[in-house]
């Protein structure tokens, strides 16, 4: 079920419509069946002032609680987190954020105890048309994480880097160009430390069921392997919104998501898959959100 919602082309789409509920405290519940096997877990989120509890339990048991508290000190946010029965699991994360620091600067420093090693701090700078986040962890051997995009709401170019200090060598580079336009948007990106290219193309049509057409065509340089997606997303009603998947792979999704109650939602998705010789190529998922 995840799987479906992870997709790298329905976050394209779905972006057109506004989500049917808010973020705030309730009940989701989420399940997988394939073949003979079902998973699920169940997560509850409550808020009280400068509190959140967040517990999630799953269908093998595990439970995960996570207490967050917010301006604890000025500009100061700290985590509880913990699993059960995994009592070794605990920690306490720490994140301490300073807001214009200078003009339109963000600098942020996070770590976990008893987890020294965990230490990161983040600087971002922003301006109207330009960007910055850039990513160190504070260790023996930290990792440097840095992207910008510079651009107008039209037309935009970011990339992105990290690099590993004790191997002298790139996790990952990639970059990409942006045009917008209020019925459309094209990307092309370099990805996959140039091993990927990748064209996308949204088009919104001008109807009142706010119909957007999606497509993205993937090539892979080293193996020169092609890769072709094709979806769509609409509003059956203005509580019910569906969204399809289809490509060359033989593979094919829907997924729908409706508001049956205020801020509840019931998603169905679905996907087959044609080349899928051994086992069952459908796949079913199921998801349930409860919030007051």
């Amino acid at each position: 079920f995840g799987a479906f919602h992870s997709d790298s082309l329905w976050p394209m789409v779905q972006h057109r419509f506004p989500r049917l509920a808010k973020e705030q405290e309730g009940l989701t519940a989420t399940g997988l069946k394939k073949d003979q096997f079902f998973v699920g877990d169940i997560s509850g989120l409550y808020k009280s002032g400068n509190v959140a509890v967040d517990v999630k339990v799953d269908t093998h048991n595990n439970v995960s609680t996570k207490v967050t508290l917010n301006d604890v000190f000025h500009s100061k946010k700290v985590a509880l987190s913990f699993n059960i029965p995994d009592h070794k699991s605990g920690k306490v994360s720490t994140k301490v954020t300073l807001n214009d620091v200078f003009q339109s600067k963000r600098v942020a420093l996070s770590f976990n105890i008893p987890d020294y090693k965990s230490g990161k701090l983040d600087v971002q700078y922003l301006h109207p048309h330009a960007a910055i986040d850039s990513s160190i962890g504070l260790n023996p051997a930290p990792r440097l994480e840095l992207s910008a995009a510079i651009g107008s709401k039209d037309l935009s170019v970011g990339a992105e880097v990290g690099f590993n200090t004790t191997s002298a060598s790139f996790t990952k580079y990639n970059a990409g160009i942006a045009f917008n336009k209020p019925d459309l948007s094209a990307t092309l990106m370099l990805a996959d430390k140039g091993e990927a290219l990748k064209a996308s193309y949204i088009h919104y049509v001008d109807r009142p069921d706010g119909l957007t057409v999606a497509a993205e065509l993937a090539h892979r340089l080293s193996s020169s392997e092609n890769r072709f997606t094709f979806g769509t997303s609409q509003l059956i009603d203005p509580k019910t919104v569906l969204k399809t998947r289809f490509s060359d792979d033989g593979k094919a999704a829907f997924q729908c998501q409706r508001a049956w109650r205020p801020n509840s939602l019931i998603t169905l998705s679905a996907e087959y898959d044609s080349t899928k010789i051994f086992g069952s190529p459908a796949k079913f998922g199921l998801a349930l959100s409860l919030k007051p």
